[in-house]
């Protein structure tokens, strides 16, 4: 049996434009909804997964603010069968305060007798870009870590994780208790039934005060990459434009 604790963070659904906060310190979600990360929603599949192959439980984790239950039950609707909000706002925290306030959670629970077994996390923040809380938690768990894996499996005491490498698959085998970040792309993430958006409804969600006072981000400003240039190319108007299309799609390679 393994108990899986997965982290999600609350973003913004941002599939056009982005644009910044006044301070640079966020993307401005004003004008927008909120999601998670699809490494995120990858990691929950497999929590998911993990957790029914097993016999386990897989409990669902965030630190954001009261909307961020949306987030949650969103994965309480897919299979997983608990959810933690810890109460705090995520701009103000940044990658060490994250991960104190996980690892608090995981302490607290295994006092109680909730133990977790593995913890999964998306590979990066989709909003800020960290990298750096799943390696940071595994040194606060002083458990083993393997980083941007695309599947996990579980087997008695032992997580098999594979991962792209620069020659093909790589394979690891790490003892539990276990810390494992996941890419997209490894599986499916479902989607919720009716059924199972009723069920999340009805689950209690455990809502916990932050332990620790924030150090903040050390985050000097985000940048946003510069925009990508485009061209229009005016072929002609009318059936004189035929040559002048094949041209083009010969230089395109797209024709002979």
């Amino acid at each position: 049996m393994a108990n899986v604790l997965v982290c999600v963070k609350r973003v913004p659904d941002v599939a056009g434009e982005v644009l910044l906060t006044p301070d640079a310190q966020a993307i401005d979600a004003r004008f927008v909804g909120f999601t998670v990360s699809a490494h995120e929603n990858c990691a929950v599949e497999l929590a998911v997964r993990i957790a029914t192959a097993t016999g386990g439980t897989a409990t669902v984790l965030t630190l954001g603010p009261e909307p961020a239950v949306e987030q949650l039950r969103a994965a309480l609707a897919v299979g997983c069968t608990a959810a933690v909000r810890i109460d705090a706002d995520p701009v103000g925290h940044g990658p060490v305060d994250v991960v104190r306030e996980i690892a608090a959670v995981v302490g607290a629970h295994a006092a109680e007798g909730r133990t977790h077994d593995l913890v999964l996390l998306g590979n990066d923040a989709a909003d800020t870009g960290d990298f750096q809380v799943g390696v940071r938690l595994a040194y606060a768990l002083g458990r083993p870590v393997v980083n941007g894996v695309r599947t996990v499996e579980v087997d008695g005491g032992v997580a098999t994780a594979r991962g792209d490498g620069p020659n093909g698959v790589e394979t690891f085998a790490v003892p539990l208790p276990a810390v494992v970040t996941v890419l997209e792309g490894g599986v499916e993430p479902r989607y919720p039934s009716v059924v199972g958006r009723m069920k999340a409804k009805k689950v209690p969600i455990e809502t916990v005060a932050p332990r620790h006072e924030p150090e903040g981000p050390g985050r000097v400003r985000l940048t946003l990459p510069p925009a990508q240039p485009s061209t229009v190319e005016v072929l002609g108007a009318g059936p004189d434009t035929a040559p002048a299309v094949v041209d083009l799609l010969q230089r395109l390679g797209v024709a002979r």
